[in-house]
């Protein structure tokens, strides 16, 4: 089958919806799918203002127009709400084609931390872009209800997977850390909370691998952390191992794969008991959901690091994607 995937969401970004596009498709062209990402990388672009991080197509319809009559895909799926996605959705509207679309980020909450936008205005145009789509795919149960009570319809879950072959326990760096080190992973931005991890009283060494927006204030803000960058790999893999407790101090996120990738490493998770956490961490077993973080954290040094691994071992790459296949519309569903 010939599968489109387009998004705004790309590199240089480092992020859970990068990392899930790119691993669907590559999944999707191991089992013989050929799959075109549709992406900012094609196009001139513009910073997103205050997340210069994040790029932004300038007019993207004709050449995305060209490019989707070119390729005559079986199926189209629109990942994100930006300019990409709106002139796929143009595209697809215009021709009569069915799409699925996915609903990653809780948008109207991170533009309400930057601007005095109402959310019920967000949710309204989101809830406009995604009602044409036959499915509009979130990645946990929680999102789906909330989406559903704000009267999205046709939602359905797609799970997300973990590297367990990168992401795994590295004994040996544990070894030469002495503890407890609390740690975060994700992007260094507003909208993670970081500051309610940062600003916590906890014993031991806090560590925050990353970047983003945020990152200056909070080095001069918290001169005692340890702020590494961004990391990737099996590198990142092993400084997760190192630590003891991963810290997941947003109330923002769907998911949260970064979570995901840390129980994989055999990290218990810390985290609010909010949309993301609720779905991903078992409390009491894979992490320790409270409304008061450090408290969290500090009941998290005591669980049994297998648990996280043995839960983390569940969520391969390869059934994520059996799900998003078959969520996918095919073109026949139009009679073309």
């Amino acid at each position: 089958m010939k599968i489109v995937i387009a998004t705004d969401a790309w590199h240089p970004q480092t992020n859970g919806v990068v990392t899930t596009l790119i691993k669907t498709g590559d999944v999707l062209k191991l089992q013989g799918h050929e799959v075109l990402y549709i992406t900012p990388e094609y196009f001139r672009t513009v910073p997103l203002p205050t997340y210069p991080e994040i790029r932004l197509a300038l007019f993207p319809g004709r050449k995305i127009t060209q490019d989707l009559d070119e390729f005559q895909a079986d199926a189209i799926h629109i990942a994100t709400e930006g300019p990409i996605g709106f002139a796929v959705r143009a595209y697809c509207m215009r021709n009569k084609i069915p799409f699925t679309s996915s609903y990653h980020t809780q948008l109207p909450e991170y533009i309400r931390l930057r601007f005095p936008f109402p959310l019920a205005v967000s949710y309204r145009l989101l809830r406009w872009f995604h009602s044409p789509a036959v499915r509009t795919m979130v990645p946990t149960e929680s999102q789906r209800k909330k989406l559903e009570s704000r009267k999205f319809s046709h939602v359905t879950i797609w799970a997300r997977g973990v590297d367990t072959e990168v992401f795994r326990p590295y004994e040996s760096e544990r070894a030469k850390r002495t503890g407890p080190i609390f740690i975060y992973v994700g992007r260094v931005a507003i909208e993670k909370n970081l500051d309610a991890f940062l600003a916590s009283d906890l014993p031991g060494i806090k560590m925050v691998v990353g970047d983003g927006p945020d990152l200056s204030r909070l080095q001069q803000r918290y001169p005692d952390v340890e702020f590494t960058g961004y990391k990737y790999g099996e590198e990142l893999a092993r400084i997760v191992s190192a630590a003891d407790v991963f810290v997941f101090p947003s109330r923002t996120d769907t998911f949260g794969l970064v979570m995901l990738e840390a129980m994989a490493c055999g990290l218990p998770v810390a985290a609010y008991p909010v949309t993301g956490p609720v779905d991903v961490v078992i409390n009491g077993e894979t992490g320790i959901l409270h409304e008061q973080l450090d408290k969290a954290a500090m009941a998290a040094l005591d669980l049994d690091r297998s648990i996280p691994r043995h839960y983390a071992l569940q969520h391969s790459w390869i059934k994520s994607t059996e799900d998003f296949f078959g969520y996918l519309a095919p073109r026949l569903m139009a009679g073309n």
